[in-house]
């Protein structure tokens, strides 16, 4: 009977593991875009050849895919940790936003380059597709809280939907991570910005 064997990661030039050629892989296609980076491009800006990024990953579609997969991952454990949110439909939803908030701040390149896929390869179209389902769980949630006098019913669900989160997504735009940031706070401001203009008077 065979042993088992566990698989260790593979490494090529020391310092260049997989998970720091992919944060410099995501910050190169934030700025120059995906489709105007090269793998050459990668290779000159870590200093290795590419067979070297090839020995961890075998396209620059993985590395896409892999980091799309860091935020999205991200999202989606925030939508499984607010279903077990007890309450209504509003508390849930609260829940969402702050949590999207912390998994943007904390995985910010990443949940970046997701925002700015536009579909011209596979991998994009089917990030795209996993940030329409997202949508649609939002959507719902506000859909739900309308439908429970919580929060006003007289403005479109999927309207409602994307400007809370037209709101978190902007923190692409500005925030910068700082050694003494409180997440909670910008959580907080967000929270009350949004939620104080779609509750209906009365609701908790």
């Amino acid at each position: 009977m065979a042993v088992p064997t566990t698989r260790t990661a593979r490494r090529g030039r020391p310092g260049y593991d997989l998970e720091s050629l992919l944060r410099i892989a995501v910050k190169l296609f934030n700025e120059r875009g995906y489709d105007g980076t090269s793998m050459e491009d990668l290779s000159r800006k870590l200093g290795i050849t590419k067979s070297a990024i090839y020995h961890h990953v075998s396209s620059k579609q993985e590395l896409l895919r892999l980091a799309v997969g860091r935020a999205l991952d991200g999202l989606f454990a925030v939508v499984e940790e607010a279903r077990t949110v007890p309450g209504r439909a509003i508390d849930q939803l609260e829940f969402l936003v702050r949590g999207s908030v912390t998994v943007l701040a904390d995985r910010l390149p990443f949940v970046t380059l997701l925002l700015r896929v536009r579909g011209n390869t596979k991998v994009e179209r089917d990030a795209l597709a996993k940030r329409r389902e997202f949508d649609h769980i939002v959507s719902a949630l506000v859909e739900q809280a309308a439908i429970d006098g919580d929060i006003r019913a007289d403005i479109d669900p999927a309207t409602t939907a994307r400007l809370l989160f037209g709101m978190v997504n902007s923190l692409v735009e500005w925030y910068r991570p700082r050694r003494d940031d409180d997440l909670h706070t910008i959580a907080d401001t967000i929270a009350t910005i949004a939620f104080e203009g779609i509750r209906l008077p009365g609701g908790e």
